[in-house]
């Protein structure tokens, strides 16, 4: 090829060239592939922590579901005490 400002550009040049992009092409390639690996991997990483927060989600609620009765037995027994006391007072005072 021949450029009117007087540059020749060979068949071996635009060979060499294509043999530069192909390299290039091949290394993107490359990484490409790395990258599909690890996107994997981190979604069977996510997959994991999902589980694992099911899991502790679970554990959380039934924790939660074993103490309700906590709260219910402490006002029974102080309701318990202050009808005692006052029973206690309406004894003495009669």
């Amino acid at each position: 090829m021949t450029d009117p400002l007087g540059v020749q550009i060979g068949a071996r040049e635009i060979y060499d060239r294509l043999g530069d992009v192909d390299r290039k092409v091949s290394e993107v390639g490359s990484k490409v592939d790395r990258l599909v690996d690890a996107q994997g991997a981190i979604r069977e990483d996510v997959a994991e922590l999902r589980e694992d927060i099911r899991d502790h989600e679970d554990r959380l609620r039934g924790l939660e579901r074993g103490r309700w009765p906590l709260p219910s037995l402490a006002a029974l027994c102080s309701i318990a005490a202050v009808a005692i006391a006052l029973i206690g007072l309406m004894s003495r005072g009669g």
